[in-house]
C-alpha cells in the first residue's frame, strides 16, 4: 500500500518481536521502509532501520497508527492497489499516488488460500531486483507462520474465557472455579456490563456475534483483565476492580466505540458490584432486567444501571407473572377493558388519567380533553359496572398497575427480553 499504520508492541494477530526483526530484514536487502499490515490495514510491525528510505506519507502513518486520509480519487487507487496486491500469486510494483509519495513493492501474506495481511516495501524503482522480490516472498511465508501461531493462541485464550464466563453467568460451575479459570483475585469487586442492540430484530444473532468480536478487541485493548462472553440476546463483560462509577464511564466507551455508523443503537447495563463470583448469575439477571427495558425504548438511556430502571423493571416483573398467573388479575380491570373493547367506552383511560394525577380531578380531565363532571360520573361508574373500588389504596393500586402494563405493550412472552435464556 503507499500508506502505512504502525504500532509497536502486541496489537493483533501476529504483533510480536518476531515480526519487527523480520520488517528489518527485508528492509535490510531492499534498503526502504517496509510495513507488515493485517487484513484491516493496521501495521503490525515495521523497520526501524537508520538510513532506510522513507517518505511522508510513511511517516505520518507510523505516527497515526492508521493510514492517512486520502483526498479521492486517490483513495479509490489506494483500494484497487490493495485488491491487487491481494489478488496477485507475487510481487506487486506500484507506483506512488501523491506528489513525493515513493514506489512501493508489495506482496500479499497468505496461509493456503487465507490471506491474513500485506506487506509493503518503499522501494527506489520499480520492477523490483530478484534480491529484494525473494525478501519479500520469504518474508510473506515467515510472516503467515508467526500470524498464524499468534491468532490461534489468542483465540484459544480467548474462548477459554468466554467459556469460564459463560458458564459462571449460567450458575454451571461454583464461584471458586470460575474465579480460578477467570484468574479473579480473592476478594475482588466485580461488576457486569450487559450489551444488547435496541428493538432486536430477526438478525440480532450477526449483530451480537460481530458485537462481541468489537468488544472482545476493546476490552483487550483498554481493560486487558476483563472477559467477554456473547449470548443468544446479550453481550457480557465482568470487570474486575472497577467501581460502579467507573463501570458506567467505561461502558460508555464501549458503546461509542463498537457502534457504528447507521447501525442500531447499542444499550448497556451496569450491575451492582460484588465480591463473591458465585453472585454472577444474580448478576447476570439485573443487567438482562435493565436490557429489556432500555432496548425496547428509544429514547432510554445508553448506560443505565437498576436504580435509572427501577419502576419500568418492578412492572415487567409483575406483567410476568401475571402471564404466567392470569387468575391473579382483576376482575374488574379485566371486565372494564373487555366493556371498553366492545362497548368503544373510555372507563379504563378515565381511571388511568385519574390515578396518573393522584386524584385530582381537573388535571385528569384536562388531560381527557373532558369536563370534570364527565370524568366524575365515569369514575363513579367503574364501581357499579366492575366492582372497582377506587377509595381502597389496595384496589387503587392493584388498578394502576394492570393499566400501566397494558399501556407499556409488554409482550405476551416474558422469555423474549434482552438475556433471557441459556447462554
Amino acid at each position: 500500500m503507499n500508506s502505512s499504520t504502525s504500532s509497536s508492541g502486541d496489537t493483533g494477530d501476529g504483533t510480536v518481536e518476531e515480526l519487527f526483526a523480520l520488517a528489518d530484514a527485508i528492509a535490510a536487502v531492499i534498503g526502504g521502509s517496509v510495513a507488515i499490515e493485517d487484513l484491516d490495514a493496521r501495521v503490525l510491525a515495521y523497520s526501524t532501520l537508520s538510513g532506510q528510505r522513507i517518505d511522508e506519507l510513511r511517516r505520518q502513518g507510523i505516527l497515526g497508527r492508521r493510514v492517512p486520509e486520502q483526498p479521492d480519487p486517490q483513495t479509490a487507487q489506494q483500494q484497487r492497489q490493495y485488491r491487487a496486491v491481494l489478488a496477485a500469486p507475487g510481487v506487486v510494483s506500484l507506483p506512488g499516488l501523491a506528489e513525493g509519495e515513493l514506489p512501493r513493492a508489495a506482496v500479499a501474506i497468505r496461509a493456503g488460500d487465507l490471506p491474513l495481511g500485506t506487506i509493503w516495501a518503499i522501494v527506489d524503482h520499480a520492477p523490483l531486483e530478484e534480491a529484494g522480490e525473494r525478501a519479500l516472498l520469504d518474508g510473506a511465508r515467515t510472516a503467515a507462520l508467526h500470524m498464524l501461531r499468534r491468532r490461534s493462541a489468542a483465540a484459544l485464550e480467548l474462548h477459554a474465557r468466554d467459556q469460564a464466563l459463560r458458564a459462571g453467568l449460567d450458575g454451571t460451575v461454583p464461584g471458586p472455579e470460575t474465579a480460578y479459570r477467570l484468574g479473579l483475585p480473592t476478594g475482588g469487586r466485580l461488576v457486569l456490563l450487559g450489551f444488547a442492540p435496541v428493538a432486536s430484530s430477526a438478525e440480532v444473532g450477526t449483530q451480537l456475534t460481530r458485537m462481541g468480536s468489537d468488544l472482545g478487541r476493546h476490552w483487550a485493548a483498554v481493560h486487558p483483565s476483563a472477559a467477554v462472553a456473547t449470548g443468544p440476546r446479550a453481550v457480557y463483560t465482568l470487570l474486575p476492580g472497577a467501581d460502579p462509577e467507573s463501570a458506567r464511564r467505561l461502558a460508555a466507551q464501549a458503546v461509542a466505540a463498537v457502534t457504528r455508523p447507521r447501525t442500531i443503537p447499542l444499550r448497556a447495563a451496569v450491575s451492582l458490584p460484588t465480591t463473591d463470583p458465585g453472585e454472577l448469575p444474580r448478576l447476570r439477571a439485573e443487567v438482562d432486567d435493565v436490557l429489556r427495558v432500555t432496548t425496547a425504548e428509544t429514547s432510554a438511556p445508553a448506560v443505565a444501571a437498576l436504580t435509572d430502571v427501577h419502576a419500568q423493571v418492578l412492572l415487567d416483573h409483575v406483567a410476568d407473572e401475571l402471564h404466567r398467573r392470569p387468575q391473579l388479575r382483576h376482575p374488574g380491570v379485566e371486565a372494564m377493558l373487555a366493556h371498553d373493547r366492545d362497548q368503544n367506552t373510555q372507563y379504563a383511560a378515565s381511571v388511568a388519567a385519574w390515578l396518573d394525577a393522584v386524584g385530582n380531578v381537573g388535571e385528569a380531565a384536562r388531560r381527557l380533553a373532558v369536563h370534570q363532571n364527565t370524568l366524575k360520573y365515569r369514575l363513579r361508574r367503574t364501581r357499579e359496572l366492575f366492582g372497582l373500588d377506587l377509595n381502597h389504596p389496595d384496589d387503587r393500586l392493584s388498578c394502576w398497575m394492570q393499566l400501566r402494563i397494558g399501556a407499556r405493550h409488554v409482550v405476551d412472552d416474558p422469555g423474549a427480553s434482552a438475556g433471557k435464556g441459556a447462554l
